[in-house]
């Protein structure tokens, strides 16, 4: 195996991985306010989104246009390079995770790639003006726009059924929540999914495997699908606990409205090409609800940290990404290799630090350990 089909095999492990981490890092974009409200049981939520993000994959190609086309330039673009970026993703993703802080991944892929190709490829590697037009503009936009939507759908709701009877108004919007939380598990499909196919696509590009401008194979199409509905059945639960029960008190008719305003976002900018973050469009719709049904529904200190995280988000990755770019640019196959161990290393250190304070179906409604750090949530219940 020469080293240019070690480094696009190498790409394609490192891409459906990242998927993977996104599926359960964004899981609760779909299903925390259903979770939250009771609307679904936790393992019946993370299947359906699971199915529904399979789904979505197939719907459009143009976000995976985006990507394999649009931010970077694919003339200069190798196989290292993509790798690199994907590390960098990758290891964001897990430690936002251990966390519980819902960051974007869709930002931490794109940062990782721009720091890898910056060092790769210098700065006329990355089409600065795609960047700005495509992922910059809708990211400051799309929180707020979810959010007016949101808190405007949340205030409607609650003057229309006013004069019905409690039980019955939360019964008939957890109904409804089956169904918007279905459509923003769709629509997470249509626009995440695609990411990771525009990455394979553009290492097919970079070796010579496909034309330049051409969309992903059908195959490409299928095993990110298949890869991101994986990792959304394993379940972000410590993501989903922050946005179901950390930013906002939320009841079934906020969790309708944040529901549906959010899959109408993204749905919107999927058609359009934008490659947007689904996890600070869902915020958005989180914060709006929350406002639309009194102002002191809203946890503003939480709401501030993860305001945080989407800012330092696509920097830290991109930090990443240009650290591993150097060593495999410049170290070939065993610099590849080294940078995939020390990934894999750093990695598990994460997972077995989740496990110090672990979060599933079981206590993800539990709100104790919301506001406070994984470890130091362990030493509580522990009573250190």
């Amino acid at each position: 195996m020469d080293h240019i089909t070690f480094l696009v095999a190498m790409v394609i492990v490192a891409a459906l991985a990242f998927d993977f981490t996104n599926g359960f890092h964004d899981t609760a974009n779909a299903m925390a306010t259903s979770i939250a409200t009771g609307a679904l049981r936790p393992k019946v939520a993370v299947l359906i989104s699971g199915v529904l993000n399979l789904a979505g994959a197939f719907l459009s190609t143009e976000v995976a246009k985006t990507i394999s086309s649009g931010i970077v330039n694919d003339h200069l673009v190798t196989p290292g390079m993509i790798f690199a970026g994907l590390v960098g993703a990758i290891i964001w993703n897990l430690t936002t995770w251990l966390l519980g802080m819902p960051s974007s991944s869709s930002h931490a892929l794109f940062g990782g790639l721009i720091g890898a190709v910056w060092v790769g490829a210098g700065r006329q590697g990355v089409n600065f003006d795609e960047v700005v037009q495509k992922i910059l503009i809708p990211a400051i936009a799309s929180p707020f726009v979810a959010a007016a939507a949101a808190l405007a759908a949340t205030y409607f709701a609650y003057r229309i059924t006013r004069r019905a009877k409690p039980a019955t108004v939360s019964r008939g919007f957890r109904l409804g929540q089956i169904a918007s939380a279905s459509l923003v598990s769709l629509a997470h499909g249509t626009n995440d999914a695609q990411k990771t196919m525009g990455v394979i696509t553009l290492v097919l590009i970079s070796s010579g495997a496909l034309a330049p401008g051409s969309g992903p194979p059908v195959w490409v199409i299928l095993t990110a699908g298949l890869a991101i509905a994986g990792g959304t059945y394993i379940g972000g639960w410590r993501i989903i606990r922050t946005m179901g029960k950390g930013i906002a008190d939320i009841e079934s008719p906020q969790g309708f409205a944040a529901e549906s305003a959010s899959s109408t976002v993204i749905l919107t900018s999927a058609n359009l090409g934008f490659a947007l973050s689904t996890t600070q469009v869902c915020s958005g719709g989180i914060l709006g609800a929350g406002m639309g049904r009194r102002l002191a529904g809203v946890r503003w200190g939480t709401a501030g940290r993860i305001a945080m995280a989407w800012l330092v988000t696509l920097p830290a990755a991109a930090a990443v990404g240009a650290v591993a770019a150097s060593a495999v640019v410049h170290g070939g196959t065993l610099g590849t290799v080294l940078i995939a161990l020390a990934a894999l290393v750093v990695s598990g250190v994460i997972v077995l630090l989740a496990r110090r304070s672990p979060v599933d179906a079981k206590n993800v409604n539990d709100d104790r350990t919301t506001h406070v750090r994984p470890v130091a949530a362990a030493k509580a219940r522990a009573g250190v």
